[in-house]
């Protein structure tokens, strides 16, 4: 049996002293940044503690925007970052949640601009602002680890995590050229915010697949719902109230729930085929009774665990990093919900 490994061993690999190791192992903090990780990566490369893993002294703090828990998609991310927070933690990550206004990007900006100077990293799913990304681009230059969720955000020193959202359109119009009739007709888009690239991304491969496969299928008008749930809903009212050749709604953000029932006030649950994204609850049982025919959801606690990866790896806190940060599509209907 070969001979125990010591912390003097991993001060030796590490080229600190022992007393910095002890500092570092037993979480007593005060170690500089680049030295922890240097002690870090030591003890894993030397086995001293199988325990240890990715376990790190310092508290990592990470600012994550988002919107508020009234859009379900951003209610399901916090919740996943509640239970990362409580969890087993290995990564020594905590997250604090700042709610953003889509609409107010000054707001969101200046807000960043406060937490930056308190937390080491930061996670955005925001839409795409030119200040707000050159600002991104700056602090991740900087070495503030940036990653855009879901949504991406023109900032090239920024790491997106999250669907290939083009793909997720084109799953989109596919679900919906091949459950309507080949005769085709009209078909409403409603997106929250076309600056959420995310949301531009999907509209484009949607609008593409009926282009090349469904020509028939005409896209009659795209909305914005500004990610107000009960505006979607009111959006989606008025026009199958004005335009009785509309046979399928595609919705690519929030409002899921209240579209249904302006589908099912106005008499047209078997006429109209909706496609929405995100599986929640209520989507789940709307599902179930034919309310809603396809939704594609993107899994948000793996998005939230991968980012959180993401931030680990650039603090030498995981090795290997991930080697994709893009996330899975996954498709549901009435019979696998």
């Amino acid at each position: 049996m070969g001979r125990k490994v010591t912390a003097a061993d991993v001060a030796r690999e590490a080229g600190v002293s022992a007393a910095t190791v002890d500092r570092v192992l037993n979480h007593r903090g005060g170690v500089n940044e680049e030295k922890e990780k240097r002690v870090l990566a030591a003890a894993r490369r030397l086995r001293l503690d199988r325990s240890l893993d990715m376990r790190a002294a310092r508290t990592l703090r990470v600012a994550a925007f988002l919107q508020p828990s009234s859009n379900p998609y951003h209610g399901a991310l916090k919740t996943a970052l509640s239970v990362e927070n409580q969890g087993p933690n290995p990564f020594n990550i905590q997250t604090r949640i700042f709610d953003t206004d889509p609409d107010t990007p000054t707001t969101t900006l200046k807000d960043l601009r406060g937490a930056v100077a308190s937390h080491d990293a930061v996670i955005t799913c925001v839409p795409h602002d030119d200040e707000l990304a050159e600002y991104l681009d700056l602090i991740a230059e900087r070495g503030i680890p940036v990653v855009t969720l879901a949504t991406d955000i023109r900032a090239q020193h920024a790491k997106y995590v999250g669907p290939d959202n083009y793909r997720a359109g084109r799953v989109a119009g596919e679900l919906v050229g091949r459950l309507t009739s080949a005769t085709g007709g009209d078909v409403l888009v409603i997106v929250g915010l076309m600056s959420m690239l995310g949301q531009t991304e999907r509209y484009s491969g949607f609008s593409d697949v009926l282009a090349e496969r469904f020509p028939n299928h005409k896209i009659v008008n795209v909305l914005e719902s500004h990610e107000e749930g009960a505006r979607a809903g009111a959006l989606a009212y008025s026009a199958l109230n004005d335009n009785p050749k509309i046979i399928a709604i595609y919705n690519a953000s929030a409002g899921a729930v209240p579209i249904a029932h302006a589908i099912e006030t106005l008499g047209h649950v078997e006429e109209v085929v909706f496609v929405t994204h995100e599986l929640t609850e209520q989507r789940r049982e709307l599902l179930r009774t034919g309310r809603i025919d396809a939704v594609i959801d993107q899994e948000p606690e793996m998005e939230i665990a991968l980012a959180l990866k993401v931030i680990a790896g650039a603090f030498g806190r995981l090795d290997p990093m991930p080697s994709s940060t893009e996330t899975p599509l996954r498709i549901y209907l009435r019979e696998n919900c």
